[in-house]
């Protein structure tokens, strides 16, 4: 549809921040506001969150934007995405998180997962979940959270971040909707893909009662209504009625609806997905199956094969924050143009180990190459090359289990914006590169969901017909150079695994 006074909200919980973020009935942005937040460092290779921040900021943004609408603006539905994997963890009596959030970078579990892989649980996981036995995912840090003083109750949920966001919209301890959806559950390594339900053996494997665990709904449909508690009343009564974890969001916001198109999001980390259609795969070496959404009545179960890098954009925050080499993210780009290669260098970002295709929760960060002659600006380039290596050894590794090379690559999230980066990227795989006019395509896929199943947006097609090309960028580099610095590249991998012990 076209109605321009017609809203719907999507509320975005990032790594780092929170936007909340408004669109029209024709599929344009209206406004947005957001919030960073607090990052918990506690020990190398942990990272948490606080719960009741996120949920403050929540608010704060909600708030922002809404002050941003139109006066003659009606507000149709609200979506959620979220970072997916972490964990919080509230008790549904008080209100309150019993425990700092478990970000999904966070490796503390590490050796727990060596300790199920060692005791012949892998295959098990992998035919069930299309996971690999890795800190990355949910299920092991809610073990680690009940082995480290939090204690069961009747009243204990633990869940993922839209979960949290979704209790407390709707009334919290007055009657809050604990749930989530299958994009969401897939994630934890509890939830079945295949007989799409909670595990009880991956629970009573990972020592997790799945008693504390959500309801798993349709990411598409009506999860509730937002209680008149919360921000005033602004926005009482008004649905909840789409949720998606980031990375199936910004596959569905980049309306790669038909089996086989791809999409890669530049954020924090990298994440590579491809729609594989409604049939449930068997496991693929290196990378993930996950389930990409359930839109009930409006096209039911579809499945992505994904490859998830843990570090791209986190390693340009890297330059800025731990280096100081550059003051804004935004430097880096001109910085990094301005020498024509990395003189040799190469920095493998593996600062909470490795994902896709490798999954090395041991690897660590290298830098290799540096000269006397080495400078910040070939520093500063190959940060940005090593984002494109890393896209590049997952297309390479889902190129080869699918035995098809994408036509092309959809592109969104910060450091899409880095044309020198898209070109690279474009060199490297030896295919084009397509940047939407609308880069917020994480936000844009919760929108959809929940616009779809409130009849702002009649069909799966109302959401292509809304995606637009903005640039393009093809491979100007003959593919044989770039293979040499891929292979490169390789080496210095290969110098980064298994560092840690």
């Amino acid at each position: 549809m076209s109605d321009t006074n017609t809203i719907v909200i999507s509320i975005d919980c990032g790594t780092t921040g929170i936007r909340s973020f408004g669109v029209d009935g024709s599929g344009t942005p209206i406004g947005y506001n957001y919030q960073e937040f607090t990052q918990y460092f506690p020990q190398p290779g942990w990272v948490e969150h606080d719960a009741a921040e996120i949920w403050q900021g929540v608010q704060a943004t909600l708030t922002g934007l809404l002050a941003e609408l139109p006066e003659q603006a009606t507000v149709a539905a609200i979506g959620i995405t979220n970072q997916r994997e972490t964990v919080v963890a509230w008790d549904r009596s008080t209100g309150h998180p019993v425990s700092r959030a478990i970000v999904w970078q966070d490796r503390r579990t590490a050796g727990f997962c060596d300790q199920l892989s060692a005791n012949g649980h892998l295959e098990m996981v992998r035919a069930r979940t299309g996971l690999v036995l890795d800190p990355y995912f949910s299920g092991s840090k809610m073990r680690w959270l009940l082995d480290n003083g939090v204690v069961w109750t009747p009243n204990l949920c633990m869940g993922t971040v839209d979960d949290w966001v979704l209790w407390n919209l709707t009334g919290g301890i007055n009657g809050g909707v604990h749930a989530t959806d299958p994009s969401n559950a897939s994630r934890t390594m509890l939830f079945d893909i295949v007989t799409r339900q909670w595990s009880s053996e991956l629970g009573e494997m990972l020592g997790v009662p799945l008693s504390v665990l959500p309801e798993v709904r349709p990411s598409s449909g009506r999860f509730g209504t937002v209680s008149p508690q919360i921000i005033g009343g602004k926005l009482a009564g008004i649905p909840v009625s789409g949720i998606l974890g980031d990375q199936q969001s910004a596959l569905f916001g980049q309306a790669c609806l038909s089996t086989g198109m791809v999409k890669n999001t530049y954020g924090t980390g990298s994440f590579l997905l491809m729609n594989i259609g409604r049939q449930c795969p068997p496991p693929s070496e290196g990378l993930l199956t996950t389930v990409a959404w359930d839109l009930g009545d409006k096209g039911g179960y579809v499945f992505a094969l994904e490859g998830a890098v843990f570090v791209t954009g986190a390693a340009i925050q890297w330059l800025r924050d731990g280096l100081g080499i550059i003051g804004d993210a935004s430097e880096i780009g001109p910085l990094a143009q301005s020498v024509p290669d990395t003189d040799g260098v190469y920095v493998v970002p593996a600062f909470t180990g490795l994902g896709s295709p490798w999954w090395d929760p041991y690897a660590r960060g290298t830098i290799v190459g540096i000269t006397r002659g080495t400078t910040k600006a070939h520093l500063a380039r190959a940060v940005v090359e090593s984002i494109a290596f890393q896209v590049r050894d997952v297309v390479d590794r889902m190129s080869a289990v699918s035995g098809t090379t994408p036509a092309e690559l959809r592109v969104d999230g910060g450091a899409a914006v880095m044309d020198l980066l898209m070109q690279i990227q474009s060199d490297q795989l030896g295919v084009a590169v397509s940047r939407p006019q609308i880069t917020q395509t994480t936000a844009m896929g919760a929108a959809y969901a929940a616009g779809l199943a409130e009849g702002v947006w009649s069909s799966t097609a109302d959401v292509s017909a809304a995606w637009h090309e903005q640039a393009r960028f093809t491979p100007q580099r003959a593919k044989a150079s770039a293979d040499i610095d891929h292979a490169q590249w390789l080496r210095a991998v290969m110098r980064s695994r298994a560092w840690a012990e």
